[in-house]
């Protein structure tokens, strides 16, 4: 199997085990703090992943920590953004989608980073998935809600996370790149959680059950492949390969929580994926 379509297995994998994620995460916010639950479903699986890394990976992970630490707290920051959103959101689906932009977002952050000009075919994409985000979003005039903006912001902090960890990737091994990327995330979470959250006096074995699932399913394994997937190709091919998670999303949230969307949503839904499907197939041309 070459190295590409290893990356590209890697990838859908990641998209598969996110979808996932999404329902693991809404189950546990409902039975304990966000910020709380976000905390220990990353240090959890930071320790995880640190045990499994090789003592020859640390020398790579020391020469490059400083990058390191910035990566993961661009991480830290997306998941801050999306974990509230997940937490107040009526539609998991429509967060998906919403999401599903930073693909389209990463080459704008590549322009900005990484001195990388968009293809020709990203201005055509652009519109288009724009035009669809109002008709996904927009069902009351010009109004937001809450949850939608925070969604939207997470997708732009995610593509700058992507191409900044995209850099490294190819220069640290992705378990330790992993680790420490969530461990920052996870002791963020935490500190936040001591100062502004409350805990509850009992936590059900099924909400636990959740966390675990989370931490070892929908972030160790998940970030593990996805860091593995980014090693092997460029930046924009993994993430445009990531468009079809929140379609798994939206099947996801539709067999566990019946969730269904307006006819408007779905035109909006197939519009932002059309400007996907449309950006990959130009640049792979």
């Amino acid at each position: 199997m070459t190295s590409q379509r290893k990356a590209d297995v890697c990838l859908v994998l990641t998209t598969l085990i996110a979808a996932c994620g999404w329902i693991f995460s809404r189950e546990a916010v409902a039975g304990m703090p966000v910020m709380a639950f976000l905390g220990l479903r990353f240090l959890i699986a930071s320790l995880t992943l640190l045990i499994l890394c090789r003592r020859g990976d640390l020398p790579l992970l020391l020469r490059y920590w400083p990058a390191v630490l910035i990566s993961g707290g661009w991480l830290g920051f997306n998941m801050l953004l999306w974990i509230y959103a997940v937490a107040i959101t009526a539609s998991l689906g429509e967060g998906a989608f919403i999401m599903s932009l930073s693909m389209l977002f990463v080459p704008l952050a590549a322009w900005g980073m990484l001195r990388i000009s968009p293809a020709r075919a990203f201005w055509f994409s652009l519109p288009l998935a724009v035009a669809g985000l109002a008709l996904l979003t927009l069902r009351n005039g010009l109004t937001w809600e809450v949850s939608q903006l925070l969604f939207l912001a997470a997708a732009i902090v995610q593509a700058i996370y992507f191409c900044y960890t995209s850099r490294y990737a190819r220069m640290v091994p992705p378990l330790p790149l992993a680790s420490v990327q969530l461990g920052c995330t996870g002791l963020a979470a935490i500190l936040l959680s001591v100062f502004i959250e409350s805990w509850p006096q009992q936590v059900n074995g099924a909400i636990w059950g959740w966390v675990l699932a989370s931490a070892f399913i929908a972030t160790g394994l998940r970030f593990w492949l996805q860091l593995k997937g980014q090693s092997m190709t460029s930046a924009a091919n993994a993430a445009l390969i990531m468009i079809l998670e929140p379609l798994f999303t939206v099947v996801a949230a539709a067999i566990w929580y019946g969730e269904r969307m307006s006819a408007q949503q779905i035109v909006g839904c197939l519009l932002i994926l059309t400007a996907l499907f449309y950006y990959r197939w130009r640049i792979n041309k």
